[in-house]
């Protein structure tokens, strides 16, 4: 029997391959990751500055060390093209020796593909993104005797660098098309409340604009936004956001929308594919968190060694690593019918997302984040009334 394979070695991959080992000692696994196999936590990237952690420190262990901890087999820097989905086979780019491979179940936990918007100037290249251990190393090489740095989106991973970068003492400057903070998971109140406890913290904020241009100038670079503002910046990083990776299945011809189409089992169009993690999409909905791999590993594991389980997924709130101001959101679900309610509670906010009396979802900050079990239980003893 060929290996049960998954593309993609971040914590989706190796998670799926230790829920597999717990229930399995044996069966045949394989990974191919276009990187180098190591592990890492990838949430990490964005407080590793405030933990004194380099790229090198981060690493948690090797390719090599997996590979016997886990009985599989990693190819490392080694990237997928191609799924024949008739053969069952993975064809990659390796030019010598072996490039393709039979599976027996297939996995895609590619994860996403930072978000790049156009920009005039001629530094454009320069801006980075972060969306790997690779990335980060560069991102913290060019840190180095650097004062300001700029970031480009105030989303959950802009909010959380820009933490990172003002309390190890760079200056920084964030910048977003929208008016607020976290402006597609925070309700008006609790969104204004962290925007002036980040900007007590040090955070300068540009909203409601955009970046126009950038040029390089004197050893700095000069940034343009679309109100003419203009400032200079040592650094600037994007964090605008993440796409589902959904290249590969496209090409094979598997359902894509925002990400992979799975059902819920997590399988794709192809009863031999699934997709786990980042890439996928389910019931119209991409989870790029760490609870939800968490809880789509546990069952995939199952039906992958014959034991269909479908994924339940219970309230699962995000905590945002914003110290200065704590920040815990259970978004509800897309399309939900309902309204906002918020109340202060000392120096932060509580706000739940009501369709009548039914709690659909929540959002706290600062000592309201005390309440977010609270909260959860209550969704969840709100679902079982409504079923």
């Amino acid at each position: 029997m060929h290996p049960i394979t998954i593309i993609g070695s971040g914590l989706a991959g190796y998670t799926l391959a230790r829920e597999i080992r717990k229930l399995d000692k044996d069966i045949a696994l394989r990974i191919i990751t276009a990187d180098d196999g190591c592990f890492y936590s990838k949430p990490m990237l964005s407080n590793a500055l405030a933990k004194n952690m380099d790229a090198k420190k981060l690493v948690m262990t090797s390719a090599t060390d997996m590979a016997a901890q886990l009985n599989m087999e990693i190819i490392t820097h080694t990237r997928a093209t191609h799924i024949n989905r008739h053969e069952r086979t993975v064809n990659t780019d390796q030019t010598s020796g072996k490039n393709s491979y039979a599976y027996s179940s297939l996995i895609l936990a590619n994860g996403a593909q930072a978000i790049r918007i156009p920009v005039a100037g001629n530094a454009a290249e320069d801006i980075l993104s972060i969306n790997s251990l690779h990335d980060y190393g560069i991102f913290r090489a060019q840190l180095e005797n650097k004062n300001h740095v700029t970031l480009l989106g105030a989303g959950l991973i802009g909010c959380e660098f820009a933490n990172d970068l003002v309390s190890a003492g760079y200056q920084v400057s964030l910048i977003d098309l929208a008016d607020k903070p976290l402006g597609r998971l925070l309700p008006e109140q609790a969104a204004r409340n962290l925007q002036h406890k980040l900007g007590d913290a040090g955070i300068q904020w540009h909203l409601g604009c955009s970046l126009h241009s950038i040029n390089k100038t004197a050893g700095q670079y000069q940034l343009t936004l679309n109100n003419q503002v203009q400032f200079n910046s040592d650094l600037v990083l994007s964090a605008i956001g993440l796409k589902a990776d959904i290249r590969l299945a496209e090409a094979a011809g598997i359902k894509t929308g925002r990400g992979i189409i799975t059902n819920g089992y997590l399988q794709t169009s192809d009863p031999h594919i699934y997709a786990l993690g980042d890439c996928l999409e389910f019931n119209g909905m991409v989870l790029p968190f760490v609870m939800p791999i968490m809880i789509g590993a546990r069952a995939l594991a199952k039906t992958l060694l014959g034991d269909n389980t479908d994924v339940s997924y219970p309230p699962m709130p995000v905590v945002v690593k914003t110290p200065a101001h704590p920040v815990v959101v259970c978004p509800p679900p897309p399309n939900a019918v309902g309204n906002w309610q918020e109340e202060v509670i000392g120096d932060g906010i509580k706000a739940g997302y009501y369709n009548q009396h039914k709690l659909l979802g929540f959002a706290l900050t600062g000592a309201a984040v005390t309440e977010k079990q609270k909260l959860v239980k209550r969704m969840q003893d709100d679902a079982i009334t409504d079923g």
